[in-house]
């Protein structure tokens, strides 16, 4: 149950990311990219074990 919400977690993180750092500047972009894509490999990690677990 824990990496079901360590997965939820992750992709609220992600949504948060792309709303709040589109406002920003752009010597930002290739930070805000890094972040983004470390998001959604954790989303990625997660789900693999859940469905591996499952």
């Amino acid at each position: 149950m824990k990496l079901k919400i360590a997965r939820r977690e992750a992709k609220e993180t992600n949504h948060w990311l792309k709303l709040i750092l589109n406002y920003g500047d752009k010597n930002l972009e290739e930070e805000r990219a890094r972040l983004i894509n470390e998001c959604e490999q954790i989303k990625l990690i997660m789900s693999s074990i859940i469905n591996k677990l499952g």
